[in-house]
């Protein structure tokens, strides 16, 4: 099987000041279709930054990139905004929702630049939340709803176009451990069901370990490069999503005052820290 994503002899330098950062250095890897890939390390390792380099957000300083045929690392600006809208989807740790549309109309944004009809765009909007059971959200505003209901929102707008690969970063940094689980559990199956390539970024090994191949970056260089076996993954799998209660892994939590977060959640308190 030829891999989708091929990664060769990359190198990533930043500048500051008059100092140069090498972020990555000398990285070549491959990712095979409908593979869930995890990329883990230290904070500072590397790791958003080859994120940032697979999904085309940054040109490298050497090196290439490709996703199937196409070298992503070469193209113009508007290229790689057209790729993006044609191929892949992306699912944040801070949600990036608009404010001021609901999550029915959020879901459905990708539809439009790819010239979905609205009516049409809607409904596939309405029913990929059904699929995240966010049915009865799909009214609300962002501020209507808790950030693991914000967190599957943005779930489904990466799935919705039903794209080749999904990025991820650091998907779940904001949530609970339980909200945590079940939002993972959505993302793979979501990801099995449609053969899509899955890549997160993440500094949990833990959630790494549910994933079919890890990649260990320090000091940008990959330090292991993993696939993982059957019977350790689903050994993984089990430790992690069954201790949840028997419910649809999505199933809506308790509705909270707008603008309000659930008490004691994760992004509540970094929200408070920050003074929000």
């Amino acid at each position: 099987m030829n891999p989708i994503i091929r990664v060769e002899h990359l190198r990533k330098v930043y500048r500051v000041g008059k100092e140069k950062v090498v972020a990555l250095n000398d990285v070549s890897l491959s990712i095979l279709p409908g593979e869930v890939c995890c990329i883990v390390g230290a904070s500072g390792s590397g790791k958003s930054t080859l994120l940032n380099q697979l999904a085309g957000l940054e040109k490298p300083t050497r090196g290439r990139v490709l996703i199937g045929r196409h070298e992503i690392s070469a193209m113009t600006e508007n290229e790689l905004a057209a790729f993006r809208q044609a191929h892949l989807g992306f699912i944040f740790q801070s949600y990036n929702l608009l404010p001021n549309l609901t999550a029915a109309e959020n879901v459905a944004l990708p539809l439009m630049f790819k010239g979905v009809p609205r009516k049409q765009r809607q409904k596939m909007a309405v029913e990929q939340l059904k699929l995240m059971g966010l049915a009865k959200r799909a009214g609300h505003k962002p501020t209507e709803m808790s950030g693991g209901q914000q967190q599957r929102v943005g779930i489904a707008r990466a799935f919705v176009t039903r794209p080749k690969v999904i990025f991820a970063d650091e998907p779940t940094g904001n949530l609970d451990t339980k909200t945590t689980r079940q939002v993972l559990r959505s993302m793979l199956e979501m990801a099995k069901e449609h053969g899509i390539t899955f890549v997160m970024v993440t500094h949990e090994k833990d959630l790494a370990g549910i994933a079919d191949r890890v990649i260990t970056i320090q000091d940008g260089n990959v330090l292991s490069d993993v696939v993982v076996g059957d019977a350790e993954k689903a050994a993984n799998r089990a430790a992690l999503f069954d201790s949840l209660e028997e419910q649809s892994p999505a199933e809506p939590v308790a509705a909270v005052p707008a603008g309000a977060e659930p008490e004691g959640t994760a992004a509540n308190k970094t929200e408070k820290k920050r003074g929000v």
